[in-house]
């Protein structure tokens, strides 16, 4: 059987060369990073685990800065790391900075030439593409953020994985709309809405939606409480309000929505057939954005694996109401909301809670190449 994480590096390698290969010496400085290394994510590897999700400098070379066949480069190897369906996706939240600034009155001014701005988004290469050495890849700017780490010439990691939607439903002609992310909203719903009365006591949590995701853009995840100035990278736009909390919850409030090892709310085992067949369902609607062979749903056959998986709701239940919800469960936690703008502005990000960015993988490969016995076969380390 192919491996299908080794296929997926290498066409993210091939991609990744060309691209960079394309650049002039300035760009391509800009464009590269420093080898992925273990450590603890956030301090020992610095940039690679620092990710946003707004439109701040996400680090790495603009679509700006870019030629149109570098641009075209650049979307190829974006395309490398995703589904069909979620380079689709990817591709369509970028051109909705274009409604943005539509739905703003194109009036939005951040202090540069456009505020909501297709060409804001950054890419960046960690490491040398196709070597022996750990990689990786990062994409992002409003909304999006992909951080992908190939070890050992396999994708190891694809998580922290954002996808947001501003607006999260657009007219179009003929009467239809456009929801980017629309399926992974009225799944979730559905679900929580189907509970019985015992369950969906234990799953709502909290009467009321928090205004942003609870993990914000830690770069690992845990209890601690992220402030909204640290949504955007320090010396660009800070928003006002920058030291309440993002999710606007303190006290109690903070602490039934909070973060914990156990998860909360109602467990895949005590939903009925139809109601599980409903969560997997909404596994694929976050994990099948990476390729088939990358992606972890397949894990989820697995009855045992699909037990754990916590559903935890805050808000009310109604469609346009303001609300929230997670899917939680070993290396798993998947988070959603839809509250701003008239509940029309979503935010959905997967991520690894153990191993964000790779970092068990790293530790792993550098323990095994820079064993003694090992050493004379990895002169340069990683």
């Amino acid at each position: 059987m192919a491996d299908a994480a080794r296929d997926v590096a290498d066409r993210m390698a091939e991609a990744a060369r060309a691209w960079l290969d394309s650049l002039d010496a300035g760009r391509r400085e800009v464009a590269a990073g420093p080898a992925p290394a273990p450590g603890t994510p956030g301090e020992a590897e610095g940039e690679r685990t620092r990710w946003y999700y707004t439109p701040t400098d996400h680090g790495g070379l603009t679509l700006h800065q870019q030629r149109p066949a570098q641009h075209r480069l650049a979307m190829r190897l974006v395309a490398s790391g995703l589904s069909e369906a979620g380079y689709v996706t990817v591709a369509t939240v970028l051109g909705l900075e274009n409604v943005l600034d539509h739905v703003e009155g194109f009036s939005v001014n951040w202090g540069r030439e456009r505020a909501r701005d297709p060409g804001m988004y950054y890419l960046r290469v960690f490491g040398e593409p196709g070597g022996p050495r750990p990689w990786g890849w990062r994409f992002g700017g409003h909304h999006v953020s992909l951080n992908n780490l190939v070890v050992d010439g396999r994708v190891a990691a694809t998580t922290p994985c954002f996808l947001g939607a501003d607006p999260a439903a657009s007219p179009l002609l003929g009467g239809s709309t456009l929801r980017p992310l629309g399926t992974a909203e009225d799944m979730a719903r559905e679900l929580v809405r189907s509970l019985r009365p015992e369950a969906a006591a234990r799953a709502v949590l909290l009467p009321r939606a928090p205004n942003d995701i609870v993990a914000g853009n830690s770069a690992r995840v845990g209890d601690r409480v992220i402030r909204r100035g640290e949504l955007w990278r320090p010396g660009t736009h800070i928003p006002d309000r920058a030291e309440q909390p993002s999710t606007g919850l303190d006290g109690d409030e903070r602490r039934a929505l909070a973060l914990t090892p156990a998860p909360k709310g109602v467990p895949g085992a005590e939903l009925d057939p139809a109601q599980r067949e409903l969560l997997r369902a909404l596994l694929g609607a976050y994990l099948d954005r990476v390729p088939d062979g990358v992606s972890p749903l397949p894990r989820y056959d697995d009855p045992a694996a699909l037990d754990a998986v916590h559903l935890a709701w805050a808000g009310p239940t109604a469609p346009g109401e303001p609300h929230y919800y997670r899917l939680q469960g070993p290396r798993l936690l998947i988070e959603w909301t839809n509250v701003h703008r008239g509940v029309n502005h979503a935010h959905a990000v997967w991520r690894d809670p153990e191993t964000d960015f790779g970092g068990d993988v790293l530790a792993a490969h550098h323990t095994a190449h820079h064993a003694a016995p090992h050493a004379a076969h990895h002169p340069n380390g990683l």
